[in-house]
């Protein structure tokens, strides 16, 4: 066994019978952290981030040298947005197999094939059906896990509480808008997979294009809303703006005086961060919106999103040493996922690489119901032996607050915070007394973690809604007692 980046064997762990042990296992000396093996490894590998030419392993970038691999513009017009791009681009790496099965995928797919050279340096293409990086960009056929029974295209019900077009005011305090529905690349588990990217066979999607008449609707709406002080910029993706676009954005909302603070939401720093580099003209823009911030004592801040310590290179570091020297707070959103994340070491990995690049792990959320994407969704449980697992690998202020969203429009919950949480049927009841005070939220954890008895009633409508009806009434007699 190696840890990521140090090159460096551990020692061989012994098998352990505890049942408090997400792993199972344990090394040799490990009753002492501070003198062990492991926590001396881990201490090191953190540091250790991918530099060097490592996109000439794919044959389309072989040739390239440093300064046109890492242009923005080169990411930008380069993605591979559909199977035959992907074939130029890797040509042998793979087997026929191997693009039949992507084929197949993507005719399964919600989103839009997007994918930056970047991220396609970073997959080990040895072994892309286990790969952190592949699983969350290129859907294969052979991984698809039929939808959960009770899922929905907008599960988080953000249409629900929009009072102008692509403003979302579910919070008193705070508001999300969505200032554009296109991106740098394209998430397959992407929440807003009902409006985000272009229409796919099975999704006619709610389109929010950037347009100065929505956006006059939008700011009237929070200007004449006194209660809202935080306001979210998400989309899509800020990334996709234009430099002018970002500073008149960030400026009005700095202008209105009852808005104390606002986040620019993208996820550019982890599938191109060259634009952090090489495009000076839209770095300049955001650092003239946090100046003006700073000076009005208003907080502008960055929301990102990294889910695998991979993602994070020496590029990355780079880039974000930039924001840094501006004085921008940067915090991470991860989403927890099968086959990505969902064990602790690589949780643990990931939280503290963020830390040492500055970055502040804010949140991990449990995977939302999106249409398509079911084989990569875990269950309550899993989230909740990661976070213990988390807690204390680094300082609080660095440690994620592991969160689901629940469905309906409850908002956030803490994944502790559950009424009712029955492992058997896979299904989780959620009050929000603040949000939405008086009703019950519920959660499914994905058919694929129960066990044969109860995915066979959920195969069944009656008995599909026997179990819900049970679980309500359980919690609601609890919450009586």
């Amino acid at each position: 066994m190696r840890v990521e980046g140090t090159g460096r064997p551990l020692a061989a762990p012994e098998e352990v019978h505890d049942p408090g042990s997400l792993t199972g296992t344990r090394f040799p000396g490990q009753g002492c952290a501070e003198t062990s093996a492991l926590a001396a490894a881990l201490d090191e590998s953190h540091r250790d981030l991918l530099d060097g030419e490592y996109w000439r392993r794919i044959p389309a970038y072989a040739g390239l040298g440093a300064d046109e691999f890492h242009d923005h513009r080169f990411q930008s017009r380069n993605c591979v947005s559909s199977l035959p791009k992907l074939r130029q681009v890797l040509g042998g790496l793979v087997s026929e197999a191997f693009y039949a099965d992507v084929e197949a995928g993507l005719r399964l797919s919600t989103m839009s094939l997007r994918i930056s050279p970047y991220l396609i340096s970073l997959v080990d293409w040895s072994t892309p059906d286990v790969d952190p990086v592949r699983i969350q960009f290129l859907p294969l056929g052979s991984r698809h896990e039929a939808d959960h029974p009770e899922l929905a295209l907008d599960s988080l019900n953000e249409q629900a509480d929009s009072p102008v077009p692509g403003l979302t005011h579910r919070y008193h305090d705070r508001a999300l808008f969505l200032a554009l529905d296109t991106c740098p690349v394209y998430c397959r588990f992407c929440t807003r997979s009902y409006s985000v990217g272009l229409d796919t066979a099975g999704v006619d999607k709610v389109h929010f294009g950037v347009s100065r008449e929505r956006w006059e609707q939008a700011f009237d709406y929070i200007r004449r809303t006194p209660g809202i002080e935080d306001v979210v910029v998400s989309g899509g993706d800020m990334y996709n703006l234009k430099a002018e676009q970002v500073e008149l954005l960030g400026r009005t909302l700095l202008d209105i005086e009852h808005v104390r603070r606002f986040r620019y939401a993208t996820k550019g720093p982890a599938v191109m961060p060259q634009k952090l580099v090489t495009d000076p003209d839209w770095v300049r823009a955001v650092h003239a919106v946090v100046a003006e911030g700073r000076r009005r004592h208003k907080e502008v801040a960055l929301h990102t999103h990294f889910n695998h310590p991979r993602e994070i290179t020496a590029f990355t570091r780079r880039a974000m040493e930039g924001l840094m020297a501006e004085g921008m707070v940067v915090r991470n959103q991860t989403v927890l996922q099968r086959g990505v994340n969902d064990d602790a070491d690589t949780m643990q990995l990931l939280v503290r690489r963020l830390g040492y690049l500055n970055i502040h792990p804010y949140y991990v959320f449990l995977h939302d119901m999106v249409r398509g994407v079911e084989e990569l969704r875990t269950s309550l449980r899993t989230a909740i032996d990661i976070e213990k697992q988390v807690r204390g690998v680094t300082a609080g202020f660095n440690l994620p607050a592991f969160v689901l969203d629940t469905m309906g429009g409850g908002g956030k919950r803490d994944v502790h915070s559950y009424e009712r949480y029955d492992q058997e049927t896979g299904i989780s009841v959620f009050t929000s007394p603040v949000v939405r005070p008086g009703q019950r939220f519920l959660f499914f954890d994905p058919l694929h973690s129960l066990g044969p008895k109860a995915r066979a009633l959920w195969s069944d409508p009656d008995s599909r809604a026997c179990m819900i009806a049970e679980a309500l009434q359980d919690q609601a007699a609890g919450a009586r007692s």
